[in-house]
């Protein structure tokens, strides 16, 4: 072994503090097992990105890193997209042919162990149910979600607006779409004029995307009870961090969903965590499986928003980590901002492939020992390029590595393992149950059929006539003409209405609601 590739990693990874192992370092094919690989857990909330064409070993890693993680006492949220991250909930299988050779190679002394798991599900139906009321949402979240134009969102931001200055509750999609039914009719339509008004097709637009939604089942995700994030924050009694996986083989038709979902979970753990400043260790890793999912077609909007949260809720000591296939997935204003980095193979089959790879090469340290164009395309399966922060803040030498395998195991957990982690939450009775409260539709609805009432004809009674003939004649009281003096005050008191409204603390009132994101918790 080359001996300045054995000093520098040597000197690059060694480390007093506690840290989770990923493998250790490869030249030319050679390992160097008697160095470890590792990442600091004080330096897991700098965030992180696992990226790497189809079939190189991402879920593995993630594995491999939650699985320690939890050992470590650190809670963990992953997002299972093909149902295998289950088996963490299993010790892995010590006689696997394959794994021998690997911790063989590594000198790794492999420990079977399962680690405490709670499933989450958009559906209910593989886990604890994890809904979120349509106010915590926020219009901009839900606009991506209903696939809405930045006029459309803005639309919708002033519905939000209204619904907060008026005390009226979106819990669910129903409420939602009674406030646009009742701000498109006669008694509504001025309500929003103060913000700015919305037109008859743009609120269109908005109900026929409900309607979509309500169709595709996405209507059950809304509604009560809302998930707690800081359940999110709970460790076993032994100490370990509870791993919480969110299962999404059901909603699998529905990214732009779940993907939103995930960072709603973002945004109210950002909203709910005290600022921590640098800890020993994090309060919560976050893998966020799927990432590109996250920006594609995302507004300037939400991207600032995305890339605001990423860099703010370090500090709150919530680590994040980006699992993609490609790191150009990841805008470069984000990518920026993940200081871990575990890079599986890329491969280049197409002119668009090549441009990704030479990116990609260029975002890593310099290094003597490697070529990396070459390398990064010849790794092997559970092999991949790393480099992470010390705990001094700075880059590690960049290591080819080969990644030691998760302790738990690396497939599906059995079916009646399932049962008993679905069965045997106690998050599952706290959630299972759904009030339902007055919130916007129940208020809304009875002024809808209150203006509907007074505005239907009053009822009439036949009389005789002094002739015998018959007349039919209303029972509503006559209407009493307004005098000048009474006409006078209404239009003060009107003058007086819209001087407050265009003056600069009702504008100010205004511009606030507007820039609300993710709306009240």
């Amino acid at each position: 072994m080359d001996q300045a590739f054995t000093q520098d990693m040597t000197l690059g990874y060694s480390t007093d503090e506690p840290s989770i192992v990923l493998g250790s370092p490869m030249l030319d094919g050679e390992v160097l097992s008697d160095v470890r690989v590792t990442l600091p857990l004080s330096t897991t909330n700098r965030h992180g990105l696992i990226a790497g064409a189809t079939g190189t070993g991402k879920t593995k890693t993630l594995q491999l890193m939650a699985g320690q993680l939890s050992a470590a006492g650190v809670p963990v949220f992953v997002a299972d997209v093909k149902g295998d991250l289950t088996g963490l909930a299993a010790p892995g299988d010590a006689s696997d042919a394959r794994l021998q050779e690997r911790v063989t190679s590594l000198a790794w002394p492999f420990v079977p162990s399962s680690h405490p798991v709670e499933l989450l599900s958009l559906t209910g139906a593989l886990g604890a149910p994890v809904r979120a009321t349509v106010s915590s949402f926020g219009p901009l979240l839900l606009g991506k979600v209903m696939d809405l134009n930045e006029t459309q969102t803005s639309v919708l931001s002033m519905v939000f607006a209204y619904c907060d200055d008026h005390d009226l509750a979106l819990l669910d999609l129903e409420d939602l779409r009674t406030t646009l039914q009742y701000l498109t009719s006669d008694d509504g339509k001025g309500a929003l004029e103060q913000y700015g008004g919305m037109s008859k097709a743009t609120v269109g637009v908005l109900l026929r995307s409900l309607v979509t939604m309500e169709q595709e089942g996405v209507g059950g995700f809304f509604g009560e009870p809302a998930f707690e994030v800081e359940d999110l924050l709970r460790t076993a009694p032994e100490g370990r961090g509870i791993i919480s996986i969110l299962e999404l083989a059901d909603v699998m038709a529905k990214p732009r969903l779940f993907s939103t979902f995930m960072l709603w979970m973002l945004a109210q753990l950002y909203q709910a965590l005290p600022e921590a400043g640098d800890l020993p260790k994090p309060k919560l890793a976050f893998f966020f499986d799927e990432a590109h999912l996250l920006f594609d077609d995302a507004s300037n909007a939400l991207m600032e928003q995305i890339e605001l949260t990423a860099r703010l809720i370090r500090s709150k000591g919530v680590g994040v980590y980006f699992v993609t296939q490609s790191p150009t997935d990841v805008p470069s204003s984000v990518l920026s901002q993940l200081g871990n980095r575990v890079q599986h193979a890329l491969r280049a089959f197409t002119p668009q492939d090549a441009d990704d790879l030479r990116k990609t090469v260029r975002t890593f340290p310099k290094t003597d020992h490697y070529d990396v164009e070459e390398t990064i395309t010849s790794l092997g399966i559970g092999e991949a390029l790393v480099t992470v922060l010390s705990s001094k803040g700075v880059p590690s030498p960049l290591a080819a590595t080969r990644l030691v395998p998760p302790d738990s195991r690396m497939a599906p957990a059995d079916p009646p393992v399932l049962e008993r982690l679905i069965n045997g939450s106690p998050m599952r009775i706290k959630y299972l149950e759904a009030p339902d409260r007055e919130s916007a539709h129940e208020i809304l609805s009875a002024r809808i059929a209150a203006a509907k009432e007074a505005a239907a004809p009053p009822p009439t009674v036949t009389v005789e006539g002094p002739k015998g003939e018959k007349r039919r004649r209303s029972t509503a009281p006559k209407k009493r003409t307004s005098t000048s003096a009474e006409k006078s005050n209404a239009q003060r008191t009107l003058e007086a209405g819209l001087k407050t409204v265009s003056s600069s603390e009702g504008q100010r009132t205004i511009r606030v609601l507007f820039g609300t994101l993710f709306g009240k918790r």
